[in-house]
């Protein structure tokens, strides 16, 4: 089943992209943030301190004229020197250091180009892409954000660092946070916070799914910035625990059920949210089908040692967690599951505006840093 589904979903992902109402790709933006210059300014002294010496009245025209040669090479020299250290130390500062210079979208892909790249490398990771626990981790990097406190969310990935890493919402994200690390030396320029959220950005677009428009401009904190546990969404609550978790981020309803659609990806680990399966077929293409499963499937529960979670009668190989039952069986949630699962393209702008949404919560963004869509590979 998992080879078949695999070979499908690879078939989906190769053939031309859909014509879903998308949000449409906007010219790219450059990133505004100026590079350091007191190195530069004092390479600069070097070189005009070591420009020339003075000359004395004293000394023959021959002598002064041989003199001026020797000092013209010499400025020449110096000056030569002095610009290849303002290009040395150039580079440091904008390309080894963590604080960048002046970036631009074309810098961005060049970081998505290689994180797609990438994202099947492993055959025999999951149903066959890094995708879904990329989405997993910028999800819940930002998912911890409270507006009322200003605390949380992507702008300081500090899931880096202990205890945060340690809490059990977030148990096998260390698998999402390795694959990201060869990247992230490839090009030490960009933050983790920064670098996390591309890598949804990335995953969500190859997989078939919206353009994301993406901004930079997060800044990386240490542990001190780590949030309590408990900020992100329980799978064995129902209706009111989402709406306490979601609301304090500043959430609505429709917004909670168009977020939830990303449950369309990947699949649950016994080894590390306790629950199993995948919720749809295609666990590696975003679609509506999770909604339409939810509407359409007859469920029952999963009898098994494991947490309460429900299965598909049909097959018994699709899943559904508790939470994700609380979406039609309340009725405002409800409304959003009937209108997403009979239209894709609403599902796709209403999610792309939401997970746009979830990614900038709390980041204090330059005014002329605006967003910008990446290209896909395919």
């Amino acid at each position: 089943m998992a080879t078949a589904a695999r070979t499908f979903t690879r078939a989906l992902r190769t053939s031309a992209r859909p014509a879903f109402a998308a949000v449409p790709r906007a010219a790219p933006r450059t990133a505004f943030t100026a590079a350091p210059r007191s190195g530069v300014a004092a390479v600069r002294r070097a070189a005009f301190q070591q420009g020339g010496r003075r000359y004395y009245s004293s000394e023959s025209s021959s002598s002064s004229e041989s003199t001026e040669q020797k000092s013209g090479s010499s400025r020449t020299a110096a000056i030569a020197g002095a610009l290849a250290l303002v290009a040395i130390a150039g580079y440091y500062a904008t390309t080894l250091s963590g604080s960048s210079g002046p970036r631009t979208a074309k810098d961005y892909q060049a970081v998505y180009d290689v994180i797609a790249s990438r994202l099947e490398e492993n055959d025999e990771y999951d149903d066959g892409s890094y995708g879904p626990v990329l989405v997993r981790l910028a999800w819940h990097a930002s998912g911890t954000f409270d507006k009322q406190t200003g605390t949380g969310g992507s702008n300081g990935a500090t899931m880096r660092f202990a205890p945060e890493s340690d809490h059990g919402a977030n148990a096998g994200l260390k698998a999402a946070r390795d694959f990201l690390e060869p990247v992230k030396k490839q090009f030490p320029w960009i933050t983790y916070s920064d670098l996390w959220i591309l890598g949804g950005v990335c995953a969500i677009q190859e997989m078939l799914g919206p353009n994301i428009p993406f901004r930079p401009g997060r800044e990386d904190k240490d542990v001190a910035a780590c949030t309590p546990d408990g900020r992100l969404p329980d799978a064995s609550q129902a209706h009111d625990h989402l709406r306490n978790i979601f609301y304090r981020m500043g959430f609505n309803d429709q917004e909670i059920v168009a977020l939830a659609g990303a449950h369309a990806l990947g699949r649950c680990h016994p080894d590390r949210s306790g629950y199993s399966g995948p919720w749809t077929f295609s666990p590696t293409v975003l679609t509506n089908d999770f909604y339409k499963l939810l509407l359409d499937e007859k469920w029952q529960y999963k009898k098994w040692d494991g947490p309460k979670q429900f299965e598909d009668k049909k097959t018994g190989t699709l899943m559904m967690l508790p939470a994700d039952m609380a979406l039609v069986q309340d009725k405002k949630f409800n409304e959003w599951v009937k209108k997403y699962a009979a239209d894709n393209d609403l599902f796709f702008k209403d999610f792309s505006a939401v997970i746009v949404k979830l990614f900038e919560l709390g980041v204090p963004f330059k005014e002329d840093v605006k967003p910008f869509v990446l290209k896909t590979s395919n």
